[in-house]
């Protein structure tokens, strides 16, 4: 194992005291169910957990090192190595893994790409991931770790030989990304798009575009700010991009003064196919994930290759292998009643726009000779006081997606399953787990699923269920016991 830190560095960037025989460092973790050995162990302070009572179990898993506050140490050391650090800020053990993190962007000479956006952060970032990992040594945030401790975590992690950096940073009030971005210091700030998610903390959708603009204060001199053409507020983030030290503005789309565009997008039950202008170079390229909203982050992923002056062509061939996140589109193929139906796991979160998007994605299949397309949506959170009107507003898009059956979880949901003809009311429940047997009653050869829903509605619940029953293999691409639509 190459040591990502010596002790020497541990202790000079934390301000930390070393106890015990540490381990070789090979990387950094705050939960102790996915820890690996060498990983050193930051005991933070948790909503509801305090870390060092996991310190005992941490080094028993193998890791290198513990990081608690000094004055917890003495009772802790007979558990293993230590690296006890001292008071500072409301948790000592978060601020060393923040100053950790700084000396890990201090010390590399890669390349650093921040992404953030209302929808398709995390998609984004992956596919960034994939198509960098091909050009060199890539090192990006382990799944949605976007936050106060996600961020300096990932940061922390990154090795010195790393080529390129990819960063998700997220928020869901005003002023939290201006520290985010501080520490990352990219040289390429990308915004997805804006869209009326976390609103119930914001007074308007043009205050959620400042909170979103705020990455651009932590750019580089000179840096490239990436931003979609085709949001709400464009010129808005625009501004707060021209306010910062950026050295450029780069914008992609499909509107037609996007410096980055789309000229045509094919849409597939499992892939995409794009026809794209990239700053006057025709790029034509395949997309190994479905719907319209991937088809046009990957434009910004495009982007995003040009500024850091990667090899485009690669790039373009590598998107053809790209897969769904976990729970961001994964598609499985369902053994039921002698035949094969599909499913679309959207599990991971939801607001009024994904879902939109959920649903035209599974518009576009069709199914078979019986099928139906069926959505399984479970209650949009953190919406504020128009949350039951926006979840009634999706009756609209329900109908143009033609939809066949529609199962509610939750009691916001509830208000979208009563706005809905009773020819398209599949079921409703109050949670997630008791929407399983009815779907399951109803689920025939042909059929299409598609399951989202916020994070807080578990809706992965009614995902690992199917999945456990009906199966056939999950890595395997579920298009080829559905017959493809035809393209829009």
């Amino acid at each position: 194992m190459t040591a990502l830190w010596t002790c020497e560095e541990l202790e000079a960037a934390t301000g930390g005291r070393l106890m015990g025989a540490v381990r070789p460092i090979g990387g950094a973790s705050i939960d102790t169910r996915t820890l690996q050995p060498g990983d050193l162990f930051f005991a933070i302070r948790g909503e509801a957990r305090d870390g060092h009572d996991f310190v005992a179990g941490a080094i028993g898993r193998g890791a290198g090192a513990a990081v608690v506050r000094a004055d917890r140490a003495a009772d802790l050391a007979t558990h293993g190595p230590l690296l006890a650090v001292p008071e500072a800020g409301d948790d000592p053990v978060l601020t060393a893994m923040t100053r950790l993190g700084a000396a890990a962007r201090a010390r590399t000479s890669a390349q650093v790409v921040a992404v953030t956006g209302s929808v398709g952060k995390t998609g984004t970032k992956e596919a960034l991931r994939h198509v960098l990992a091909e050009q060199g040594e890539t090192h990006a945030s382990a799944a949605s770790y976007n936050n106060h401790w996600g961020v300096p975590l990932t940061l922390a992690r990154m090795p010195a030989s790393t080529r390129y950096g990819v960063f998700e940073i997220g928020m869901n009030h005003a002023a939290e990304i201006v520290p985010l971005a501080a520490q990352v210091r990219p040289d390429i700030a990308l915004i997805t798009t804006i869209e009326p998610v976390h609103i119930e903390h914001f007074a308007s959708l043009a205050a959620i575009a400042d909170a979103k603009g705020e990455i651009f204060s932590g750019l580089r001199p000179g840096g490239v700010a990436i931003i979609n053409r085709d949001a709400q507020h464009f010129e808005r983030l625009v501004a707060h991009a021209l306010a910062s030290r950026a050295g450029r503005v780069i914008s992609f789309g499909e509107h037609a003064q996007a410096d980055v565009r789309a000229q045509r997008i094919v849409l597939r039950p499992d892939l995409s196919v794009v026809d794209a202008v990239v700053m006057g170079q025709p790029v034509t390229y395949r997309l190994g994930t479905a719907g319209r909203h991937t088809a046009l982050n990957s434009l910004g992923v495009m982007a995003v290759i040009h500024a850091l002056g990667a090899d485009l062509a690669r790039a373009a061939l590598a998107l053809g292998a790209l897969t769904p996140p976990v729970g961001r589109g994964e598609r499985t193929a369902l053994a039921i009643g002698g035949g094969t139906a599909y499913l679309v796991d959207e599990s991971y979160n939801a607001n009024p726009a994904s879902v939109r998007a959920a649903l035209a994605t599974l518009a576009g299949i069709e199914t078979g000779p019986r099928g139906r397309r069926i959505a399984v949506l479970g209650d949009m959170l953190e919406l504020g006081p128009a949350t039951p009107d926006l979840h009634r507003g999706l009756a609209e898009a329900i109908e143009a997606a033609r939809i066949d059956l529609v199962f509610a979880a939750g009691p916001l949901m509830r208000h979208l399953f009563e706005a809905l003809p009773v020819s398209r009311r599949g079921g409703v429940a109050d949670a997630a787990i008791d929407l399983i047997e009815p779907l399951a009653g109803v689920l025939r050869p042909g059929d299409a699923v598609m399951v989202k829903g916020s994070n807080g509605s578990r809706m992965g619940r009614i995902v690992e269920a199917l999945k456990a029953r009906y199966a056939v293999d999950p890595t395997r691409r579920a298009d080829v016991e559905i017959r493809t639509a035809a393209a829009p």
